[in-house]
């Protein structure tokens, strides 16, 4: 079979899944917004990202509460509520027949005119999208992944808080671009001072003398829900771990490093900028966690 015929049979996978749109469940190719919705016109609009496995739905409450969270910090007036938002997530995992997988869901600020005013866009839209996913290839968990420092920098959190998922990602996708054409597979991104903040969509750790250290979200990271679960199973495996600024200097001469999120889930990383990290290959703490996560993302979660 030729490319063109792969590039069709792909596409006809991607025309069988099934959308919730605004409270109800519409093939994909009936998953329309109007080109006056202002999440479209200016990026107005909030997301989040959801991974479920073996029919649970993992830490299904923490980001909604964090989508809310995000549109009430741009003034997004939600008309849905946490258990209504649930109970449309869940309907479109099980409208795709899915068990293990991906979900988005996207608020937008709706439909309004070609001004910036957001007061007159009548009401907010939203739609949840589910679908299978594998961000990085297999061999990646296992041999690690090389990054490399991006020039792009993130953007100040007195501009706008790292913690608001906003549908302007347009900073990030930049510096993606720029990594990949380095040859990276993922990008690192400094702050305004020159401190590590993150990779371009994952918190970044790394193990120093036996204890984990990440950048604190003062530094410009997103406060991730896998960056979360990564302190909790510290906790739970007695291991130190704590908030530290860091420069590429301390990641050049860590011991271990790994990053994590909610669709790469928990990596190494053992190249940065050319350099190997500790022995170059992913190390016994790093694998520690990462394997305790694979356990808890299998035996927690809410019944899809």
């Amino acid at each position: 079979m030729g490319k063109a015929g792969f590039a069709q049979q792909n596409r006809e996978k991607i025309m069988s899944h099934k959308i919730w749109l605004d409270g109800k469940i519409v093939d994909e190719a009936e998953a329309k917004v109007s080109v006056f919705d202002h999440g479209l016109l200016y990026g107005d609009g909030v997301f989040e990202g959801i991974r479920f496995y073996e029919g649970r739905v993992f830490r299904l409450e923490e980001h909604l509460e964090r989508l809310c969270l995000s549109a009430r910090a741009l003034l997004l007036k939600m008309p849905w509520s946490l258990e209504e938002i649930a109970q449309a997530t869940l309907e479109t995992i099980r409208a795709n027949g899915l068990k293990d997988g991906y979900v988005r869901l996207v608020v937008t600020r709706g439909v309004g005119d070609l001004g910036l005013n957001p007061h007159l866009c009548a009401s907010p839209s939203m739609f949840v999208i589910a679908s299978a996913i594998a961000l990085y290839p297999r061999e990646l968990y296992e041999r690690g992944l090389e990054v490399v420092t991006c020039s792009t920098r993130r953007p100040t959190p007195a501009s706008l808080s790292p913690q608001v998922k906003s549908l302007n990602y347009l900073n990030n996708v930049m510096a993606k671009a720029e990594a990949l054409k380095a040859g990276g597979g993922e990008g690192l991104m400094l702050n305004e001072q020159g401190y590590v903040a993150e990779c371009t969509g994952d918190n970044i750790f790394i193990v120093k003398k036996g204890k984990v250290l990440t950048p604190p979200v003062s530094d410009g990271s997103l406060d991730g829900i896998t960056r979360q679960v990564i302190f909790e199973l510290c906790d739970e495996l007695g291991i130190p771990i704590q908030e530290a600024s860091l420069t590429r200097y301390d990641l050049y001469t860590a011991d271990e490093a790994f990053l994590t999120g909610t669709a790469a889930e928990a990596i190494p990383m053992v190249k940065l900028d050319d350099r190997e990290i500790g022995s170059g290959k992913p190390g016994p703490v790093s694998g520690c966690l990462i394997e305790a996560y694979g356990k808890k993302v299998r035996s927690e979660g809410t019944v899809i």
